[in-house]
């Protein structure tokens, strides 16, 4: 099983704290470093204030050396998809093609309010997220020239520069839906997530894509992973300390997330593996506690 670090700093985080936790990641042995695409906290004030996920990564790309970089998940309403397809190519350049992109429809209207970022009807925006899948991945692969005539983006010989170092660059498709999203992720992913689901249902979502890639004639292997809060104590009062430290009831996440002592997570991970997953996102919610990261790396991944 791959682990992978995944954090929210739009809950409160500098770009310091998010260097300093990817240093430890890499240091640790992690496979990759992944952080959220969100402009507004969920709960609390956020000081001292958002972090832009690209600009951010660039910076990252700089200061680490093995660790791959990414979005989970990109929000197609933040960014033109030309534009995008730039930044993220940049980006795997400066750090020598380990980026990858999880791209999704948008869902927090509030920070698109907060922002001033047009948040259309969930229809449209699974529209658009069809049409920046088509046009980031032509413009990456294209041999010369690129245009594109959709309904909400229209590109003109574009010269699709630059490219990524990478090629193909992985692109991550998830979600929870059941008709559309299977159906993108077989025509565009390299991956597919389900995030913050129980195993058994994420098991049953992996089915639908294996459904929508035998359906559209696929051949090409597809990564199935899933993405869980994470809180593990060497014993139960380190695990309780942890959990109270993120305001969340430790009984509670212990039955919604991947949390416990190190064997109750083990055997958590281990039922995602069992539904079908060979990647795992590990949400960390306290980004100072870096001896959390280190336990796992130590005791939980050897085992799995």
């Amino acid at each position: 099983m791959d682990l992978r670090i995944f954090i929210e700093p739009q809950q409160g985080a500098s770009y310091d704290q998010q260097l300093r936790l990817a240093r430890a990641t890499e240091e640790a042995g992690y496979d990759a470093f992944f952080r959220s695409d969100h402009y507004l906290s969920m709960s609390g004030d956020g000081r001292p204030g958002p972090t832009d996920a690209w600009v951010t990564l660039a910076g990252l790309a700089r200061e680490t050396s093995r660790l791959r970089l990414g979005t989970m998940v990109t929000a197609a309403t933040f960014r033109l998809p030309g534009p995008l397809a730039i930044s993220v190519a940049q980006v795997d350049a400066m750090s020598g093609g380990r980026v990858e992109l999880g791209l999704g429809a948008g869902w927090f209207e509030a920070e698109h309010a907060a922002y001033g970022i047009p948040f259309p009807p969930v229809g449209e925006r699974f529209d658009r997220l069809e049409e920046q899948l088509a046009i980031v991945t032509g413009l990456w692969s294209a041999a010369g020239p690129f245009s594109y005539q959709g309904r909400h983006y229209r590109l003109a010989d574009s010269p699709a520069l630059p490219k990524p170092v990478q090629s193909p660059l992985p692109v991550i498709v998830g979600g929870a839906g059941r008709k559309r999203t299977p159906a993108l992720a077989a025509r565009y992913a390299a991956e597919f997530n389900v995030p913050f689901r129980p195993s058994a249902e994420t098991g049953d979502l992996y089915g639908l894509v294996r459904d929508a890639c035998a359906a559209a004639g696929r051949s090409e292997p597809m990564v199935f992973s899933a993405a869980q809060t994470v809180c593990c104590g060497k014993d139960e009062s380190e695990y309780r300390r942890r959990a109270e430290a993120i305001s969340r009831d430790p009984d509670q996440l212990r039955a919604r997330g991947v949390a416990g002592t190190v064997a109750e997570v083990v055997d958590a991970i281990g039922a995602y593996r069992a539904a079908g997953a060979t990647r795992m996102y590990l949400q960390t919610l306290d980004m100072d506690d870096l001896d959390h990261i280190e336990l796992i790396a130590a005791e939980v991944a050897p085992q799995l």
